[in-house]
């Protein structure tokens, strides 16, 4: 960056080398580049007074804070207990010539390694640093907060630092160190812990991978599936050209049909936990883990399908500008005249359309509440069980009415052999399958035998095992309240 992004206030220095008045625990940096600059402002800020150490400290200062002290790096090192190494990897061995007066301090690198460096290096970062200076306490620090989240505070960023060091007394230091800040501390264990904490900056979204690549699966899948109905099967059987709708009429097809199917897969993991509860009488054994990771899974799972059902809402939108429907409403005219038809009313569909959009509104506003309360802010703002009531009942009724909307827009063409194209049958057909087995089994959970029994079951209770107690009069109370 050219210059901090604070207010000039903070920026604005005069050049000069004289040092400054000290105003509180004295730390120092080595390097002047972005991060060092933002990590100065932060912490001259947060009241601690600042030395940075430069190879051109006259060319670097007026990019500082006046407050912090800009100077070359063997006087910036001479008095700090503490020093920030803001530097790249390849210019540590530049620091060697500084071994003695860095003995006994405490080194705290904020480096971050590309992809290729991380994995040619086999030692991290942290633990090379700690190589080269044997004598001192190497701390692994503030790598995974962001020059901007220094700047702007940790309000506007995220608020937690990774702390990793051998040394207990170290890591507490920098501790309280990030407390001051505005951070919250984390402490990830021995410095041996670095490698991974180096690897959490290259992660690009690793728990969205799965549920990508599912969405993605599905959408090929249903378009490929609506391509063959809707545009092949005319071209093949009458000889019509309809290859214009793929661009708009085939991927609005697509959307609902991968927003159903994901928000069907939020809540299928759920039905057959239960069924293996139900199944080995007990809630003490773990889950496979494909269904642990799915179901750690969901929330990204949920927020693609509102994704998709956004994105069917908008294409909805759309389908009426299309020049080709233009063209069809004129023929439509055009044969309504030929016919000598005054009026063109059926009643049964124009019901059907008004039912058909009105739920499909409704869920879609369903789902923009569930969407907006998986936000960290809002679901830190209600307790767990208004939590859950939004995320697990208002989520089933989501399905529910996605469901009345998938039948009321099907009516009753599943039964008009008209609708089965190259003998495939509709594709609102194919969609319905998984959520009606999801709420069939819902059903089943509902009735006394086996509700009684899961209830006992998530309480402690074991098939054959020495638990086994009477559940409270009004159990369905404690059904809600308990998730153990």
């Amino acid at each position: 960056m050219d210059k901090p992004l604070i207010s000039r206030r903070l920026v604005d220095s005069d050049g000069s080398l004289a040092e400054v008045p000290n105003k509180g625990p004295k730390v120092g940096i080595l390097g002047s580049g972005d991060f060092a600059r933002s990590l100065a402002t932060r912490l001259v800020s947060s009241g601690f007074s600042v030395v940075v150490g430069s190879r051109n400290p006259k060319r670097t200062a007026g990019l500082f804070p006046s407050a912090a002290q800009v100077t070359f790096q063997e006087e910036a090192v001479s008095s700090p207990q503490v020093i920030f190494i803001a530097m790249f990897r390849e210019h540590y061995s530049s620091l060697c010539s500084l071994g003695d007066q860095l003995a006994g301090k405490i080194l705290v690198d904020v480096s971050n390694p590309t992809e290729k460096e991380h994995l040619q290096h086999h030692q991290s970062n942290a633990e090379y640093l700690a190589s080269l200076f044997p004598a001192c306490t190497v701390v692994k620090a503030f790598n995974v907060i962001s020059a901007w989240a220094l700047q702007a505070g940790p309000r506007d960023g995220n608020r937690q630092v990774l702390i990793c060091s051998d040394q207990l007394e170290a890591k507490c230091t920098i501790s309280e160190m990030a407390r001051t800040m505005g951070f919250t501390p984390l402490d990830m264990g021995s410095l041996a812990s670095a490698r991974e904490v180096e690897a959490i900056p290259l992660r690009l979204f690793p728990s969205w991978k799965v549920p990508t690549l599912l969405a993605l699966g599905l959408f090929v899948c249903f378009y490929t599936y609506n391509f063959i109905r809707d545009v092949l099967q005319p071209y093949v059987r009458k000889n019509e050209n309809k290859f214009y709708k793929m661009p708009l009429s085939v991927v609005n097809t697509t959307l609902p049909c991968v927003a159903y199917v994901m928000l069907s897969l939020v809540y299928l993991p759920g039905v057959l936990a239960a069924a293996l509860q139900l199944k080995r009488g007990t809630k003490y054994q773990r889950f496979p883990d494909w269904l642990d990771h799915w179901m750690q899974h969901r929330k990204q799972i949920g927020l693609l399908s509102f994704f998709f059902a956004v994105l069917h809402a908008v294409y909805s939108f759309c389908l009426p500008l299309r020049r080709s429907h233009r063209y069809d409403l004129v023929n439509l005219a055009v044969k309504q005249v030929l016919a000598n038809k005054s009026r063109l009313w059926v009643e049964e569909e124009v019901w059907r359309m008004e039912i058909y959009l009105s739920l499909g509104v409704l869920a879609l506003g369903m789902l923009s509440l569930l969407a907006v309360t998986s936000l960290p802010s809002i679901s830190s703002s209600l307790n767990w069980k208004e939590f859950s009531f939004v995320q697990s009942t208002l989520g089933f009724v989501a399905l529910m009415l996605g469901t009345m909307h998938t039948l009321t827009y099907g009516w009753t063409r599943a039964f008009d052999e008209n609708y089965y194209k190259f003998y495939l049958p509709p594709t609102f057909t194919l969609t319905l399958l998984l959520p009606c087995v999801i709420i069939l089994a819902k059903a089943l959970f509902l009735l006394p035998c086996l509700s009684r029994r899961l209830t006992k079951i998530r309480r402690g209770w074991e098939k054959d095992g020495a638990v086994k107690f009477m559940l409270p009069a009004d159990h369905t109370q404690g059904e809600k309240t308990s998730h153990v």
